[in-house]
């Protein structure tokens, strides 16, 4: 071979290969690790660099996170790791383990140089605080939160972690024994990994923007609000959940505590005892003591959620709604899916996907009682009559479901994050704030005709599917995906969504008190798409109508018993010969789909 021959050659594996940018091995602060760099086409150029099961923290059974302590070599992060332990989805069996705090990032770069000074973006996922993981459902290994399409389009780091949930993340006795929060913890532990370490990455540490969808969305404006991520978060983005969620926040969870408690056969009068044989018993027997009813019940579903964050003085230190003045230096960018609600509501009106079932008067009633219970029979009539005033010209049983539809809406999503972005508006000194409404309708073909964006809908837009599965959506679903993509990772980068790398369909006026500007995000988004006052009617009603109210009783017995506890929890095999039921791996599908997909 004569020597322009091998010139040529090395020119062509250069271009091809060598010459794109790739970190290798990066060091931080528990030792070396090693990704894999991902070529996004055959002619070289642009790549992103993945490390997967990264370790940010270590926790026992019921104790707050420490910090990893690191390893000898280099790490290769490679894989993910299991999630966090947690039930299964039919609630009978566990899947995932204890050691679970590991964290993912993805890094873009260009064929020239390695990336410096990127924005990062820290996705918490959903999941009721009672199941989840860091790289979300999966098909065929195409993983819900892969956060590849994001940080290519957008050019941002993108990582996604691991938090404790169910009982293991989240039980507490109300009091100094067993403080609770722990997911909330790990969770900040992961944003203050990140915040140490993500210049080794190419990412500016200063440029820190949190973001996440129910749960995950609660849990971002929970960690705003937190003195403990004070100077850490830039902005901040919830997605169909914030801090004032009525299922948010725990306001009795003792009586949870003393449920699984008993049912795991732990004394349950003393605080201190309790605490202290809970946290020697069998994790996987925690986990299963507590069950979600996924039927219908005496009372909606979200007065079920035994196990979410609780006000402990310490990591949550008052009612969030006392909190936002630390939020006043974080940019906020909040919003809901137009029928947020309707996954809940076939779950408390069971009558409402089935087109030979009636939704009656006494459906909504019920449903409207257990939701203003606090006010009694006052707070439902006058509920029950504003939402209903469309009955008399429409009795049509389209618009009976969908009104059932938007109450669940309003009192579970859109109203609090309404709330929300008030308190933060007010409270804001540099922080800015934007509002959305997402209303591109849902594309399970089992839904009715008049269905909009369910609970969840907007993940696989924000996450990029319509472009890492082109086959499984249409062109306007590309569009979509890429002015979401656009305008999420712009705010990341200057806290306008406006202004950054991408260009986007129209621009996105910030939210006003005095208008409520929000942006309808929907296939066609154009200049109309900017829309002010949103459900203003509704958000009056509940802010003003409602709360003054007198409230009935502050006694537990107004509230719902919290589960069936005439059976004591299945406690699990430890002896591995025996035979026991073997939890689906993280990898099949049956795990990775959740009745609750977001919530």
């Amino acid at each position: 071979m004569g020597r322009l021959e091998i010139l040529f050659l090395g020119l062509t594996c250069c271009l091809a290969a060598a010459c794109a940018a790739k970190l290798g091995t990066v060091y931080t602060e528990g030792g070396f690790v090693e990704g894999v760099n991902k070529k996004l086409s055959l002619l070289g150029g642009d790549s992103v660099d993945v490390f997967k099961g990264i370790p940010f923290a270590t926790a026992k059974t019921l104790e707050n996170p420490q910090r990893h302590p690191g390893w000898q070599g280099t790490l290769q992060a490679k894989d993910f790791k299991k999630r966090c332990l947690q039930a299964t989805i039919t609630q009978d069996n566990t899947y995932g383990q204890e050691d679970c705090l590991y964290l993912n990032i993805w890094v873009p770069q260009s064929r020239k140089q390695v990336s410096e000074n990127l924005p990062v973006m820290v996705w918490i996922y959903g999941g009721a605080f009672l199941m989840g993981a860091g790289h979300g459902a999966n098909f065929l290994k195409n993983y819900l939160y892969d956060g590849e399409e994001i940080a290519t389009r957008g050019n941002v780091i993108v990582v996604t972690f691991n938090y404790r949930v169910g009982p293991l993340g989240f039980l507490s006795t109300g009091d100094a024994n067993l403080p609770g929060n722990f997911g909330l913890r790990d969770q900040h532990m992961a944003i203050a990994w990140v915040k140490r370490n993500i210049a080794a990455f190419g990412g500016d540490p200063d440029n820190i923007t949190i973001f996440g969808e129910s749960a995950g969305g609660a849990s971002v404006s929970l960690q705003t609000l937190s003195p403990y991520n004070k100077g850490l978060i830039r902005r901040a983005i919830s997605q169909s959940g914030v801090s004032l969620s009525p299922w948010a926040i725990q306001k009795n969870p003792l009586s949870w505590a003393q449920k699984i408690a008993k049912k795991v056969g732990c004394p349950t009068d003393d605080t201190s005892k309790l605490a202290g044989c809970l946290k020697v018993t069998d994790p996987r027997a925690l986990t299963l003591a507590y069950k979600l009813p996924l039927t219908s019940q005496e009372y909606p579903i979200e007065h079920y959620l035994g196990f979410t964050p609780v006000v402990d003085g310490d990591f949550i230190p008052d009612d969030p709604i006392n909190l936002y003045a630390n939020a006043a230096d974080v940019d906020y960018l909040a919003g809901t899916n137009d029928m947020d609600g309707h996954l809940f509501a076939t779950v408390d009106v069971p009558a409402i996907d089935k087109t030979k079932q009636d939704v009656t008067e006494e459906d909504f009633y019920k449903l409207v009682r257990g939701y203003t219970i606090s006010k009694g029979l006052k707070g439902a009539q006058s509920t029950y009559n504003i939402y209903t005033e469309s009955w008399a010209q429409d009795p049509s049983q389209e618009n009976k479901k969908k009104t059932v539809v938007a109450f669940e809406t309003d009192t579970l999503f859109l109203i609090p994050t309404e709330m929300a972005l008030v308190q933060h508006k007010a409270n804001a000194k540099s922080g800015k704030t934007y509002s959305y409404l997402f209303s591109y309708p849902s594309r399970m073909p089992i839904y009715p005709k008049w269905m909009g964006a369910d609970h969840a809908d907007d993940l696989q837009y924000v996450f990029g599917k319509p472009f890492a599965t082109p086959l499984g959506y249409r062109a306007q679903d590309r569009t979509l995906s890429k002015a979401m993509i656009a305008y999420w990772t712009n705010f990341a980068r200057s806290g306008d969504p406006n202004m950054g790398n991408s260009p986007v369909p129209t621009h996105w006026y910030p939210y006003t008190l005095e208008n409520g500007n929000y942006l309808d995000i929907t296939k066609a988004i154009t200049s109309t798409s900017m829309k002010e006052h949103l459900r203003a009617k509704f958000l009056k009603f509940w802010t003003v109508t409602f709360e003054v109210l007198p409230t009935v009783t502050d006694d537990q017995e107004t509230l719902p018993p919290p589960v069936d506890d005439s059976q004591a929890a299945p406690v699990p095999p430890t002896d591995d010969s025996q035979a026991a039921p073997v939890p689906p791996t993280d990898d099949s599908v049956e795990a990775q789909m959740p009745a609750i997909i977001g919530f």
